[in-house]
């Protein structure tokens, strides 16, 4: 799958002809692109918006099955594409920075965010404003919590969710993002107070039926890094801060 300007020239390779030694147009084999070489890995993506809406939306089917299928005239071919994607953006095309103000105002803001579908930032579980870093922030104090003990907690988490699964037998998701219907449902269902903020939120940010399991996926796992047995109202809280939905509420506010 070819990945924005970069990757158009591989896009472009996977749909031509090779011509056989004895001059008869034989169809290429499509090659693996981006999104199936990161599989089981991390696709990053920078700038976002800068990739063509095409680019953009065609990455929809490997998010939802983590698969990529490519049609031709004559076959059909499956790569795997379980990876994790992880894009970064600015605010808006003029870029931003501390003490920056865009001088075309929010309609420039709008217009670049725009260039991202409803149905891809569906599928992006955590989406999160990060504050422009000031010279300031280089010379405070170090996080409590480091990144070798960060990577602790997902270690854990990740044993967790291996035991959890296990029990399931072959064929049985390995982690949360891959779980789904009833083995989602009777791992992942929150507490009674959860519930009633799932359905509360649901109905308050015309959750899809697609955010809501996904809610449920992220608020299991952040269960997991707690190690919490349960689900609960907090672990929905966090999972529900995360979505487009909340972010556009945040911003009407």
């Amino acid at each position: 799958m070819g990945m924005g300007g970069r990757g158009q020239g591989r896009a472009r390779s996977e749909s031509g002809l090779n011509r056989s030694q004895g001059g008869a147009a034989a169809p290429l084999t499509p090659k693996p692109g981006e999104a199936s070489l990161a599989h089981l890995g991390v696709l990053f993506l920078d700038e976002l918006p800068e990739f063509t809406p095409q680019v953009l939306d065609s990455l929809r089917q490997p998010l939802e099955t983590g698969e990529v299928v490519i049609a031709r005239a004559n076959h059909r071919v499956t790569y795997p594409a379980r990876m994790q994607l992880i894009a970064a953006m600015n605010p808006c095309r003029c870029g931003g920075g501390p003490g920056h103000a865009c001088k075309r105002g929010p309609r420039c803001a709008d217009d670049y965010q725009a260039r991202i579908s409803g149905p891809l930032l569906d599928r992006i579980d955590l989406q999160i404003e990060v504050p422009a870093v000031s010279a300031a922030d280089l010379v405070l104090p170090a996080p409590a919590e480091g990144s070798a003990e960060a990577a602790a907690r997902v270690a854990a988490a990740r044993q967790i969710q291996r035991n959890r699964y296990g029990t399931y037998g072959q064929g049985a998701p390995r982690t949360n993002a891959e779980a789904s219907g009833q083995i989602l449902e009777a791992v992942a269902m929150p507490d009674e107070a959860g519930v009633e903020l799932m359905r509360s939120a649901a109905t308050a940010t015309s959750l899809s039926a697609r955010g809501f399991h996904r809610t449920l996926k992220v608020a299991r796992t952040l269960a997991d890094l707690d190690g919490a047995e349960r689900v609960g109202r907090a672990h929905i809280a966090e999972a529900l801060s995360y979505r487009r939905e909340m972010l556009k509420q945040r911003h009407a506010a």
